[in-house]
């Protein structure tokens, strides 16, 4: 019996820990053959100094190649690749392996990313710079270059070809977390490119989807501070592995009819979050004048945001059991 991924070939970024990690591991079970990309030993901050290099051969001890080789390990195909795909040659040259190592590349899954928390009244130039960088362009600049090879293969078919792409965004995005401008910017950024995206390559086949996860890891381990770890052998709804097989499913040819969606996961639950709808409309008064006067919006909009409950902006996320972050 052949495996939903068998033939295919994945990118996963920021695949040494975490989720990334849990990722590229589920999508090698599948049968994906994956490049996993990791910057190196930098913190969640992106502070430190990376591994040197380009491919797994590079630098033994990288959390790339350790991941890499534990699918080897497993009988799966993976190679690593050390760098920052915030830069823009380094993503050209990520897609670029995968295509020389498998032939093609079929799945993109953009997980790379770092915090820098602060109050917005206090956040640096840099601090903002450094996790939109990081997270929204790094996601552009892999989507751009696997995009352009699906585009030149479905030219070249004259037809539709396979692609995935699976984006990470955030519930800070959803609810706006307040020390996180930056990372909440950001994650919102995500989910535009992806709904942009997914509408600009389904004619070739690709979708493209978002996923916002909720996981313990180096990236959340202040938003989880106060939540329990599971006892040994115990279920823990919190672990990356719980959010692995969404991916898994986003990247198959089982969710071909999936695309420019945004889901939230954890352990045990998958929601599918809506897009934003119209909750009020309010037309001018034509006996005024054919546009809005302040005194009309005044007495129109007022009592309109009166009457509704306090904090409604977030009623649908806590509704959910959804954490921010």
């Amino acid at each position: 019996m052949s495996l939903p991924l068998e033939g295919l070939s994945a990118i996963v970024t920021g695949a040494g820990r975490g989720l990334g990690r849990a990722e590229a591991l589920e999508l090698a079970r599948l049968g994906a053959a994956v490049v996993v990309n990791d910057y190196g030993p930098p913190g969640r901050d992106g502070a430190g100094e990376p591994a040197a290099g380009s491919v797994s051969d590079s630098v033994s001890d990288s959390v790339a190649d350790s991941v890499a080789g534990e699918i080897r390990a497993a009988g799966g195909r993976a190679v690593a690749h050390l760098g920052d795909v915030a830069d823009f040659g380094t993503a050209r040259a990520l897609v670029d392996l995968a295509v020389r190592e498998y032939g093609k590349l079929d799945i993109l899954v953009n997980n790379a990313g770092i915090l820098r928390d602060r109050m917005v009244f206090s956040m640096s130039e840099d601090e903002w710079d450094a996790v939109v960088r990081v997270h929204l362009k790094g996601h552009f600049n892999t989507t751009r270059f696997a995009a352009a090879h699906w585009r030149e293969r479905a030219k070249a078919a004259g037809g539709r070809v396979y692609g995935r792409i699976v984006n990470t965004s955030s519930e800070a995005f959803l609810a706006g977390s307040a020390g996180q401008p930056n990372y909440a910017a950001a994650k919102g950024g995500i989910v535009g490119l992806t709904t942009s995206t997914a509408h600009a390559l389904a004619k070739y086949g690709v979708t493209v989807n978002v996923i916002c996860p909720r996981a313990r890891t180096r990236m959340t381990e202040d938003v989880f501070a106060g939540v329990a770890e599971a006892e040994p052998g115990g279920f823990d709804a919190l672990s990356p592995e719980h959010v692995a097989p969404l991916v898994g499913y986003l990247s198959s040819p089982a969710a071909a009819v999936v695309n420019g969606q945004l889901l939230v996961v954890h352990g045990g639950m998958v929601a599918v979050v809506e897009r934003p709808r119209v909750a009020a409309k309010f037309d001018a008064s034509l006996e005024k004048g054919p546009t809005f006067s302040f005194e009309e919006l005044a007495d129109v909009l007022t009592p309109y945001f009166e009457a509704q409950p306090r904090g409604e902006t977030f009623a649908a996320v806590e509704a959910l059991g959804l954490r921010r972050g």
